[in-house]
């Protein structure tokens, strides 16, 4: 269950595709060997409303939430996690050269007794793989 969400500041919109932030990430992921490919998800929600710092308008953010499933040592989470921030970093070089930026990561782990799932995309990877 890797649910990685990404908040924006929308002054960001015009400098950085967040379809291709959201491949980086699911990529990089999936590159760990850690995570159930069927289960990542990657999704991108602009902040139109926000403030930074001072209040100047030319600063930008981007803060990304990992959501996990228990089960995975820290030393484990740590690798994963270093191996997508990484990933994530280099690909927004160009807006930290070219601006004000904050780039976080966080990975929150979830309660096993109070989460629910649904999911029906791992069976049909499976059949897919084994009929093509």
């Amino acid at each position: 269950m890797p649910h990685f969400t990404i908040e924006y500041s929308a002054n960001l919109e015009d400098r950085v595709d967040m379809g291709a932030v959201c491949e980086v990430v699911r990529k990089a992921a999936t590159e760990t060997g850690v995570f159930p490919v069927g289960g990542i998800r990657v999704r991108a929600i602009k902040c139109e409303h926000y403030a930074i710092a001072d209040g100047g308008t030319h600063y930008g953010f981007l803060a990304m939430l990992l959501r996990l499933g228990e089960g995975r040592d820290l030393a484990t989470r740590k690798k994963a996690g270093e191996h997508v921030f990484r990933a994530l970093s280099s690909h927004l070089d160009p807006v930290f050269a070219s601006s004000k930026f904050a780039l976080s990561f966080d990975i929150q782990i979830n309660d096993k007794e109070t989460s629910w799932k649904r999911n029906n995309i791992h069976d049909a990877m499976k059949a897919e793989a084994t009929h093509g």
